[in-house]
């Protein structure tokens, strides 16, 4: 089924609303939703990373404010 949607007429709360409705049903499929394989090979690369102490966690508060200063 194809809906055709004129975008640049909707409001930004029409916009909003049904991005909400596209991420509600894609959560509801989503063990049907297969991710690509660079992705899988990318968090065992990160994940043997930290298994290693090349690399570490950072707090979300911190990285957010290491990228705020970086564009200042």
């Amino acid at each position: 089924m194809v809906i055709a949607l004129s975008v640049d007429k909707m409001s930004i709360e029409e916009k909003i609303q049904t991005m909400e409705k596209i991420w509600d049903d894609l959560c509801k499929k989503a063990d049907s939703i297969l991710s690509p394989p660079w992705h899988e090979k990318l968090l065992q690369e990160r994940e043997t990373g930290i298994s290693d102490g090349k690399d570490v966690f950072v707090d979300w508060k911190d990285a957010k404010k290491k990228i705020e200063n970086s564009l200042t």
